[in-house]
């Protein structure tokens, strides 16, 4: 074997040992960039290396991404802006920018189900992940749960500090389920502890004032509100689903009554056709 060759050998080895999986799968490539392109021996190493830098960014990302548990994979790029016009494009390039995590403030998404409120949070989420960001992401009714279990086991410190560590805590369909005055307790603490502290997105089918019917106490919802919405952006969703339009789509509904809205729920005041 001759000295290149076994040069070449013992890096492949060597790359193996130190578990450079890309820069060992791309090596070859490489090898031949640097011969056909008579580059040096510094860019040669660079072109390897960074492969291998991006492989280890995308694969913590992609770690990232898991550990926030989101229910499905959404990114920006896949919403419909021209479906839902009453959202400013402009403010939601903003907050791609992510800021408001190094500032610590909050999001709110308000609108009637299926206008895309889930899918921005989500995207906005994985935005993060993908920056280096921790992030958690929860329902609203398993949070509670989750901070209720803690506290019936005396263990409600270590959940209170496992939803005040991310970067960034999404809470999911706020206001679905009315809170007993024990949940509604818990939000308050969870929200106080991570006040100007860690950013929060919340997403959720009421208004501002019917908050005070959601955690079943008037008080605590001010309490809350005056919390978030201190340093915050409210983006305010009005438009119609996009489960309804895309059952529209296909032939699966007649329209002789719009899908109603009722306390923020979908009726189910519309026809269901057979095809």
């Amino acid at each position: 074997m001759s000295a290149g060759n076994l040069a070449s050998s013992r890096l492949e080895l060597n790359l193996e040992y130190l578990g450079l999986v890309r820069s060992q799968a791309v090596l070859d490539g490489v090898l031949e960039e640097a011969a056909r392109e008579d580059i040096s021996y510094v860019e040669f190493l660079d072109r390897l290396l960074e492969q291998e830098a991006a492989a280890q960014r995308e694969r913590r990302s992609e770690g990232r991404i898991r550990y926030a548990r989101f229910p499905y994979s959404k990114t920006i790029d896949q919403f419909d802006f021209e479906f839902q016009p009453s959202i400013d494009r402009k403010r939601i390039k903003e907050l791609l920018t992510l800021r408001f995590i190094a500032n610590g403030e909050n999001v709110i998404l308000l609108g009637p189900p299926g206008v895309g409120k889930t899918h921005l949070a989500i995207a906005l989420g994985m935005t993060a992940c993908q920056q280096g960001q921790c992030v958690t992401f929860v329902a609203a009714e398993e949070l509670v749960t989750s901070l209720r279990e803690g506290f019936e086991a005396h263990r409600l410190p270590e959940k209170m500090r496992y939803y005040q560590k991310p970067s960034l805590l999404i809470i999911d369909e706020l206001g679905y389920l009315p809170l007993d005055r024990m949940g509604a307790n818990l939000i308050f603490q969870l929200i106080a502890k991570r006040y100007e502290r860690g950013a929060i997105i919340i997403t959720s089918n009421r208004s501002y004032g019917e908050w005070g019917e959601v955690f079943t106490d008037n008080v605590i919802a001010a309490a809350i509100l005056d919390r978030l919405l201190h340093h915050s952006a409210t983006i305010n969703i009005k438009g119609e689903s996009y489960r309804l339009r895309e059952k529209r789509k296909a032939g699966l509904l007649n329209r002789t009554t719009e899908g109603c809205i009722v306390n923020g729920q979908e009726t189910g005041e519309i026809s269901i056709g057979e095809k």
